[in-house]
């Protein structure tokens, strides 16, 4: 049995990563601040399913108070999995100085207590919003970076940066995930499947920013959770890309989620917000080739999965508040 860290442990995808590495047998510290950045009743949810498991061991700690994370300076730990974040594109517009303090300082104090535990091996999660605008080509891992969009984007940038140079210092092994578009069971509710979801369910009215046709390369977290884990493997310093390599349009999303749910829903078409780029379109060459991943759920599959665990929770998820 293996101890790891991980951090955003009730988070979208951390609650899948601990999961996963649960029913292998391995031990979970878990951290989380359980912060209000959406509606955190998903977040209490999760924890309660995290909680069934014997090996699931809960802080609630802000990976800002170091002083805080000093409760583990004297543990041995396997792995730390940093996928606490302040996530979103548009949302670091409205509160730029919360994401670069929390995504960069928050990443920093997990590398100064990697470094102070000897702990053999760091995993970041990142982004595909840092390619910025890519113009629907395939984008490989050396494609440019430097041209980031939105103040999350540059957090991430800036994370991963850190993470090169703690490499560099100390010998960390370090892998890094760029996640594109994460779709599936306990989703955020600020993203667009869950809200889609939601509002053609409920009759409500859907705003969509652009006239649709843009693109995302939606990723199910089963896959990106598989992913993540596997990344735990030894690989120096090493950067990922963790996608579906199959863009579909926002406008496909929505008539799939109409047809499978048997209701169509009223479109509010407005301009394209200028966080947003026009198509994200994974090269998952790299990690199939060195961590020996490919993702195995269908965008169909995906959808029917994530429209039955929604269908089969109405009772809390009716409640939670979205932004439509």
């Amino acid at each position: 049995m293996s101890n790891y860290l991980v951090t955003g442990s009730i988070g979208f995808v951390g609650t899948q990563v601990c999961i996963q590495l649960l029913e292998s047998g391995h031990h979970i510290t878990g951290i989380d601040s359980i912060n209000d950045s959406y509606d955190p009743t998903i977040k209490h949810v999760r924890l309660s399913q995290l909680q069934n498991y014997e090996d699931f061991e809960f802080h609630s700690i802000n990976i800002l108070d170091f002083g805080a994370l000093n409760l583990f300076t004297n543990t041995k730990f396997e792995g730390i999995i940093h996928l606490a974040a302040r996530a979103g594109v548009r949302q670091s517009l409205l509160d730029p100085h919360e994401y670069l303090n929390t995504n960069l300082m928050g990443t920093l104090n997990l590398l100064e207590l990697c470094r102070s535990t000897k702990t053999d091996k760091f995993v970041l999660a990142s982004t595909s919003s840092l390619y910025g605008e890519t113009y629907s080509n395939l984008i490989a891992e050396s494609y440019p970076t430097d041209s980031p969009l939105t103040p999350y984007s540059v957090s991430k940038k800036s994370a991963e940066l850190l993470c090169y140079s703690y490499h560099h210092q100390y010998n960390i092994d370090i892998s890094i995930n760029r996640y594109f578009t994460v779709y599936g069971q306990f989703g955020r509710p600020d993203m667009s499947i869950f809200k889609f979801i939601k509002l053609i369910n409920e009759g409500g009215t859907l705003t969509v920013f652009g006239d649709g046709s843009q693109t995302r390369d939606f990723t199910h977290v089963n896959d990106v959770a598989t992913g993540t884990i596997k990344s735990l493997e030894k690989v120096g310093y090493q950067i990922f890309n963790l996608g579906s390599n199959n863009p579909v349009s926002v406008n496909q999303v929505i008539t799939l989620i109409e047809d499978k749910l048997g209701k169509t829903v009223q479109k509010n078409y407005l301009p394209r917000n200028s966080a947003d780029v026009t198509s994200t379109y994974a090269d998952i060459t790299k990690a199939k080739k060195i961590l020996n991943w490919v993702p195995k759920v269908s965008f169909e599959d995906g959808i029917q999965m994530t429209i039955d665990w929604y269908m089969a929770n109405t009772d809390w998820l009716d409640t939670i508040i979205i932004d439509s």
